[in-house]
């Protein structure tokens, strides 16, 4: 079990701590304070709900429908693109609208709604969370459970870590002119995702 258990936790925090869409997501709001514990939430309990139906065997359904691939494909890079877009107007905004004081907070709904999408309609989620920890649970016959727990503890303190240590980049971000250059990145990852799973 100490075996599963080790294995699942690690597995899970390599596959998800590569920057993507939902990791720049919650790392700008932490910074920007808003919302954490419900970002990191959202992320948490979406990715241990997607990791238990890799571990129950979500590959097998994939397999009997195979609608569902390019499906969350072309869902998932028709979304990267808008996202990326809205990064890179942002960012043609200037300096001023991005300081974390200076601009107009954010609605409690439109941050949910953001964070559910950039989870449950990115592809690269379910890839990592459904498809490849299933796969290297099944290495694990008769110790799944504890593979799978360790997994969604792994993505959990990731998140964790990831959105409330963002604030220690506070002093970094006080600058007009870094949050321009994080939208940048932010918008540039997700349109490389997306032209990633396009021509893929």
């Amino acid at each position: 079990m100490f075996e599963a258990i080790i294995a699942g936790y690690f597995t899970a925090l390599s596959l998800i701590l590569a920057i993507g869409a939902q990791n720049a997501f919650v790392l700008r709001q932490g910074l920007r304070r808003e919302y954490v514990g419900l970002v990191v939430a959202i992320c948490a309990i979406s990715d241990a709900v997607l990791i238990t139906l890799g571990v129950a065997g979500f590959g097998a359904m994939s397999r009997a429908a195979p609608w569902l691939v390019p499906v969350m494909k072309w869902g998932g890079v028709a979304f990267l693109l808008f996202y990326g877009a809205l990064r890179f107007r942002a960012a043609m905004r200037g300096g001023e609208a991005l300081v974390p004081s200076a601009s107009a907070p954010v609605s409690r709904r439109s941050v949910v709604v953001t964070c559910l999408l950039l989870t449950w309609a990115n592809p690269h989620v379910w890839l990592d969370t459904v498809v490849l920890l299933g796969s290297v649970s099944a290495q694990h016959e008769g110790q799944r459970l504890a593979f799978g727990i360790a997994a969604a503890m792994g993505s959990f303190s990731f998140f964790s870590a990831l959105g409330f240590g963002a604030r220690f980049l506070a002093p970094v971000f006080a600058k007009p002119r870094a949050w321009v250059v994080l939208e940048i990145g932010v918008g540039l990852v997700m349109w490389t995702i997306a032209a990633t799973l396009a021509f893929s």
